[in-house]
């Protein structure tokens, strides 16, 4: 016998197909800050784009898009909300169709993560890790990335998003060595990001307070540049290390948590690696190579006049 519910879901679904695909056909490239490509027979979005910009699998989306009997968290269909920019009431309709509980107002953007996270980026350690949003928001370090970098309110700001860090530190403060490379660079990720989330208070809070804080990221933001992230080699400095230090940074998923992303760093070059375990000596922790730990006074000023340095 079939169940009032089961007869609901069997009406559901085609609806929510339609409603997917109709909504993915009005979303342009350019919207979402991608080239249109050739031969493009598809109005509006790929299937596989949509979940590229979403940050989920492909098959899965496709099987969303299908109406097949899948589950979807909260997180997840705020990600694809967000791609095909639905409105308030559009959002809504997705969740009702998708039979996930609807929350009016609710915050979007990651500001937290579980401690199954944050045993992974702890087991890292002796290599820096964070986990960044796609806002550069801050929600979890481990101890190597405190130690070589700070967090942001240790640079005089209570603000724990490093693009805010590193553009309202004077120059001769900012980690980055070489910051006119590397923070347009980091903006253009910002902006590749942004096309999901135009509109949000929240974000277009965050670029207006930091245009006005910062003339040199208002401009990098007025030229639209995009960039997807990927990994990198860095130059930081710190106030500790006789030398500059080269680190690889790359970029992680996170399953869940798709507007969520663990970066972590190794050294470059084998000096750079003995830049991290000297600094790592300096602060009492074991030592990269030798697991040796070193009993030391943080030579650093004290609370009144303290020096560290904001994360990259």
């Amino acid at each position: 016998m079939v169940t009032a519910h089961q007869q609901e879901q069997h009406r559901r679904r085609p609806e929510l197909a339609a409603f997917l695909r109709n909504r993915r056909a009005r979303v342009t490239p350019a919207d979402v800050g991608m080239a249109p490509g050739l031969r493009r027979r598809t109005p509006g979005l790929r299937r596989e784009e949509v979940a590229q910009l979403s940050g989920v699998g492909v098959t899965w989306y496709t099987w969303l898009e299908q109406g097949r009997p899948i589950n979807a968290s909260p997180q997840v269909l705020d990600a694809v909300a967000r791609t095909l920019r639905l409105d308030a009431p559009e959002r809504e309709h997705l969740y009702h169709l998708a039979e996930v509980a609807y929350a009016p107002g609710r915050q979007t953007d990651a500001i937290e993560v579980g401690p199954e996270i944050q045993g992974i980026i702890d087991a890292l350690d002796p290599h820096p890790a964070v986990v960044y949003n796609t806002r550069y928001d801050v929600l979890a370090t481990n101890p190597a990335y405190r130690n070589l970098f700070g967090v942001p309110e240790m640079a005089g700001t209570s603000v724990r998003n490093v693009l805010w860090t590193l553009f309202t530190v004077p120059e001769e403060a900012c980690p980055v060595v070489h910051r006119t490379q590397e923070l347009p660079i980091m903006v253009a990720t910002l902006r590749g990001a942004y096309g999901r989330h135009t509109g949000e208070p929240a974000w277009e809070s965050f670029v207006e307070q930091l245009s006005a804080a910062s003339p040199y990221f208002a401009e990098l933001w007025r030229s639209g540049d995009v960039a997807p992230p990927g990994p990198r080699v860095k130059t930081f400095r710190h106030w500790a290390a006789t030398d500059e230090i080269r680190m690889t940074s790359v970029s992680l998923s996170v399953n869940g948590l798709p507007e969520c992303r663990i970066v972590a760093y190794t050294p470059a070059d084998e000096e750079s690696g003995e830049q991290v375990a000297a600094l790592r000596r300096r602060e009492g922790r074991p030592d990269v190579q030798s697991g040796h730990r070193t009993a030391g006074r943080d030579p650093r000023p004290d609370s009144q006049g303290e020096r560290k340095d904001p994360a990259p």
